[in-house]
């Protein structure tokens, strides 16, 4: 069998011609499906970095308010705290009542360390938010709306409420 030389350069059927309209949708095809695969790979990462957030900031928050149960818990020791030393200062017991003073202002360091600090309501205008009014009070002193009366201590945990301030709130006289 002899052996051509040539080289073999064949030439496809339809070579001159215009792709016909069968390889128009196959390529409208492919493109519209690589399209739609480039999309749903973006929102994919998309959706993947939001969760990533997300995450981040529930942990940061789950850090931050940790001891929110345990701080409430202890308002009420503290407040018995408050009671037994007005008590013994009362009854004269002023050295005893001077120490349980001190126990007080450290237990108050302790809560401070983590967030907790007491919110401060006596002359600031009445905030719902942070004070809860337990009554009104006809005064001249003050502009109406104004906290006249501490009630109850109100605590907060960072930015987070632990319990409001019961409060009195002036109206006018």
């Amino acid at each position: 069998m002899p052996q051509d030389d040539r080289p073999e350069t064949e030439t496809p059927p339809n070579a001159g011609a215009a792709p016909d309209a069968a390889e128009d949708a196959d390529l409208v095809a492919v493109t519209k499906e690589r399209d739609e695969a480039r999309e749903q790979a973006l929102r994919a990462r998309a959706e993947f970095i939001n969760y990533q957030k997300r995450s981040k900031q529930q942990a940061e928050s789950d850090r931050l308010y940790a001891i929110g149960d345990l701080g409430r818990d202890l308002l009420d020791v503290l407040d018995n705290l408050d009671r037994a030393a007005e008590a013994l200062l009362a009854s004269g017991q002023e050295g005893v009542a001077s120490g349980l003073d001190l126990v007080h202002k450290q237990f108050l360091a302790v809560l401070a360390k983590y967030g907790v600090e007491p919110i401060e309501a006596l002359g600031q205008p009445f905030d719902p938010n942070f004070h809860e009014a337990l009554m009104r009070q006809p005064t001249a002193d003050a502009p109406e709306g104004t906290v006249v009366a501490e009630l109850g201590k109100g605590y907060k945990i960072h930015d987070r409420v632990l319990r409001p301030t019961k409060v009195a709130v002036s109206v006018k006289a």
